[in-house]
């Protein structure tokens, strides 16, 4: 199923799946153009019509969000549900990158976590997985406002809060860092340009999250079909475990299921500081997508 469509996988797992949830949670993203997400009211119904708690209707959903990854080099698919305060899923998949470093990869907790930041949740209440979470999500994880709080599910283990599997952690409080991921937060840089593309990005640096470095960016792709997406940088307070902003863009479009549709502009636009994301922004884009990026420095 590597080379399918997002929508051709679904198809194909409703009709392998033996699963009446599976098979109507499909049908339910069919009419909504396959976007990787379930509202409140969405789940709230199928809960009572299927007669599932919250978390054993996530777990139903994790074939489903699986089937929004990306893996060329381990042809391993992870899924992951974010339930956000609202009461709404937002799916995750990994997913990798061709000839670039392996660092580039998305995790799938990340995707399901930054998914719900774009969508402007206000926090989340728990991480549904098909995997136990590797020790780069657990930290990534714990950057979160909730994270002392946070519960994580898996197929085989539910209910376990995420300092269960992050014991003695290091996290932003051991760094003085009060603003946390999902806090509200607006740096209000600005720029003369009359450029919607640009002034996009722009919006997505003031909104990003980078305490450590202050090392603000955000990207905005400029598709065919006239929309532009937007990706925001999330920094860690273990450093290695941040999210680039390409990718959070990148991960926004598919699991809004615009893989199909070209990009025809990436524009970043990146806060001057002691670290940058231009080469491995650039380096990510030329061979994912043969795009050279425009880059501006404010």
């Amino acid at each position: 199923m590597q080379n399918n469509t997002i929508s051709e996988r679904l198809m194909q797992l409703a009709q392998q799946e033996n699963n009446a949830v599976v098979s109507a949670i499909i049908d339910h993203l069919s009419i909504h153009s396959f976007k990787g997400q379930l509202s409140a009211n969405t789940v709230e119904e199928f809960c009572q019509t299927f007669q599932l708690s919250t978390i054993e209707l996530a777990l139903n959903c994790l074939s489903i969000a699986s089937c929004y990854g990306l893996t060329p080099i381990s042809n391993f698919n992870v899924g992951a549900v974010a339930i956000g305060k609202s009461g709404t899923f937002y799916f995750g998949a990994n997913q990798e990158y061709n000839s670039v470093a392996i660092a580039q990869t998305v995790h799938a907790e990340q995707s399901a976590i930054s998914h719900a930041w774009h969508a402007d949740e206000e926090s989340i209440t728990d991480i549904v997985v098909n995997y136990t979470p590797c020790g780069h999500c657990r930290q990534f994880l714990n950057e979160l406002n909730v994270s002392s709080n946070l519960k994580v599910h898996l197929p085989h283990s539910q209910n376990n809060l995420l300092h269960s599997y992050l014991p003695d952690s290091f996290g932003p409080k051991d760094l003085n860092i009060s603003k946390l991921l999902f806090d509200e937060q607006d740096h209000k840089f600005t720029l003369n340009r009359n450029d919607n593309v640009a002034q996009s990005a722009l919006q997505a640096l003031n909104k990003s999250h980078a305490p450590y470095s202050q090392a603000f960016c955000g990207v905005a792709l400029s598709l065919d079909n006239g929309e532009v997406i937007t990706g925001r940088y999330v920094e860690n307070a273990a450093f290695n475990p941040s999210f680039p902003p390409l990718q959070s863009a990148l991960n926004y479009r598919r699991l809004n299921s615009l893989s199909e549709v070209k990009i025809n502009r990436i524009v970043m636009v990146e806060k001057e500081a002691g670290l940058s994301h231009k080469q491995v922004t650039e380096s990510l884009a030329k061979a994912y997508l043969d795009i050279d990026i425009e880059y501006i420095k404010i």
